[in-house]
């Protein structure tokens, strides 16, 4: 979209006094209103025991299933240690023998749930490594890391840098067939990383993204919004002063730089992601890369904004609705076309994968 017709729909959403449509309830991606956690200082020593309990379920879950560690390593920017974790396929080939995936989690202050569990453990008997940074501002990692939240900007360079890390330290993935997947905020990261890095990874996956931030500060609120997003105030300002850092941020602007395969589900019944910003990304790809995307609008899937994540957190079984399976299904026929998980490029003969 071009920066007059940009300047003109950021114009029209602001001259609503209130909007039309007012904020949603709350969702993942979405800060609650004044008087709820916004005004209570975070509670670090929580965060820091939670993250304790979530690293001892992912190692119990892992046991039998995948190998799992968890790594630090310098974001590309050079400020800042990032925690990552690691999992890989029980049986390992030889060098360049596997593909990877780097996971991006959801939500502005999030870390990597255990409702991915059942999804990564079918990575990795697939024959997938994958890496999911814990990129700035995420819970469980303390105030500084907490604090350091820039909203589009450095958290993507601390998410892409885990390439770097594949390459350097893991030879049995081969730099070759190296995708990216992420939901809600963590699809807005994904999308910012293909097209801030055009040729990095071989295919992409975004999940529920936002995509534009004038719409979504204009719907849930500007200064909520804006607290939430940019507490230190990086940008420097309200979209109205800083237009094109907002513009920068908002993957819809960024559409033509899309050079890889990519794959967007979005729902109708989103709550946090409303369909109406959404659409905007879909309507996008289906006119300007109609040979590169493949996107998939659902109409009414349960748990909208998260049907495609909701599990048992007893058993970490996937509610296995309609709608979840064909997500899933979707997914993994798409990745699996791009990043051949099943083809060994070490070289060594072929192996069947056991969990």
């Amino acid at each position: 979209m071009r920066a007059s017709v940009a300047a003109a729909i950021f114009s029209v959403f602001f001259a609503i006094q209130p909007p039309q449509n007012p904020p949603r309830p709350a969702g993942p991606d979405t800060p609650a209103r004044p008087g709820q956690f916004q005004e209570r200082a975070p509670d670090f020593e929580r965060m820091l025991q939670q993250q304790a309990d979530t690293d001892k379920t992912w190692r119990a879950a892992s046991e039998g299933f995948m190998r799992m560690e968890k790594i630090t390593y310098r974001s590309k920017i050079g400020d800042l240690d990032i925690p990552a974790f690691v999992f890989q396929p029980l049986h390992q080939r030889g060098p360049k023998g596997h593909p990877a995936i780097v996971w991006v989690h959801e939500n502005i202050r999030g870390h990597l749930y255990e409702h991915y569990i059942p999804y990564i453990r079918e990575a990795t008997s697939k024959g997938y490594v994958v890496i999911a940074p814990e990129y700035r501002g995420s819970i469980g990692y303390g105030k500084e890391f907490y604090d350091a939240i820039d909203y589009g900007g450095s958290e993507v360079d601390d998410v892409v840098t885990a390439v770097d890390v594949l390459k350097a330290k893991y030879p049995q993935v081969d730099p070759a067939r190296i995708g990216i997947i992420g939901w809600s905020h963590g699809g807005m990261i994904t999308l910012l990383s293909i097209f801030r890095n055009e040729t990095m990874f071989k295919a992409a996956v975004a999940m529920v993204p936002v995509s534009n931030l004038f719409q979504r500060l204009a719907w849930k609120g500007v200064e909520r919004q804006h607290q939430a997003i940019d507490p230190a105030n990086r940008y420097g300002g309200l979209p109205a002063e800083k237009h094109d850092i907002y513009k920068d941020r908002s993957p819809v602007y960024n559409v033509e730089k899309l050079q890889i395969p990519l794959l967007v589900h979005v729902t109708r019944n989103d709550e946090d992601v409303n369909i109406e910003e959404d659409m905007q990304i879909v309507d996008a790809l289906r006119s300007r890369k109609p040979f590169l995307a493949e996107t998939k609008v659902y109409d009414n899937p349960l748990g909208g904004h998260t049907f495609d994540r909701r599990v048992d957190p007893k058993t970490w079984q996937p509610e296995n609705t309609r709608e979840q399976r064909d997500s899933w299904n979707r997914v993994w026929t798409f990745l699996d076309w791009n990043l051949d998980p099943f083809h060994d490029a070490s070289g060594a003969a072929p192996t069947t994968l056991q969990r």
